[in-house]
């Protein structure tokens, strides 16, 4: 099967993805994208998130995201298609604008006026929603809160459909059901070149980490499918 790239959500790093990791059959890697996990303290872009990505490929991959991780996918497959076999994209399926910035700009205001930067809330927020051990294994990878306003400006003027539909290959767009992240789903759908849906009932948008299992279950799924892919072209599918 063809190595997999996993890609965190915004605040999170790598360790987001350890029990993905180990039920991952192919090669695989989380990264840790710029201003996260070892790379706190740096500026946050999205050439550099890209980059992060891009550096990780050795062969064509499946890139898997998850929230911020899979509009940084996005990027990576529409910039540099032949090193991105298949994309992945969980809790992605939201145009960026106003209704995702303000609530993020404001979360970040609210938070670091606590004494200690909302450590303590966001350490509660994990630990009451994920399974214990990958609990623990993401707030020892740390939570950069500071990172939310390089991430807002990063995306202000990011046209996320006309990415997506730059990249030929395919595409799974995976939603929970009771995901707030799902609200454009459809107009993903149409902008993919060869794209599929995927909602997963009475799931949110923590589904990478809250039904671990599951959410492997689709990665490796479409990790085969790309492994039996014919070398042309696929048409286009709904």
């Amino acid at each position: 099967m063809v190595p997999i790239v996993f890609v965190h959500g915004i605040r999170l790093s790598g360790a987001a993805w350890t029990e993905q990791l180990e039920r991952a059959n192919p090669p695989a890697t989380a990264v840790d994208l710029p201003g996260h996990g070892a790379r706190r303290g740096e500026r946050f872009t999205l050439a550099g998130a890209v980059d992060a990505v891009v550096e990780a490929i050795d062969e064509p991959a499946l890139v898997v995201g998850h929230s911020l991780g899979g509009y940084v996918a996005i990027a990576a497959a529409a910039r540099h298609p032949d090193r991105v076999a298949g994309l992945l994209v969980a809790g992605s399926t939201c145009v960026p604008g106003k209704t995702l910035e303000t609530p993020f700009r404001l979360a970040h205001r609210l938070l670091t006026r606590l004494p200690d930067r909302g450590e303590r809330l966001s350490r509660r927020q994990f630990e009451s929603v994920l399974p214990p051990k990958l609990a623990q294994s993401v707030l020892d990878g740390g939570i950069a809160t500071e990172v939310i306003p390089d991430v807002a400006k990063a995306f202000a003027d990011f046209d996320v459909l006309a990415e997506l539909a730059a990249y030929p290959g395919p595409t799974w767009l995976v939603n929970g059901s009771r995901d707030h992240f799902r609200r454009h789903e459809r107009r993903f759908l149409d902008a993919c070149a060869d794209g599929r849906l995927v909602t997963v009932p009475r799931a949110g948008h923590y589904l990478p980490m809250v039904r671990g299992e599951e959410f492997a279950r689709l990665v490796l799924d479409a990790a085969r499918g790309l492994a039996s892919r014919p070398a042309e072209a696929c048409p286009r599918r709904r």
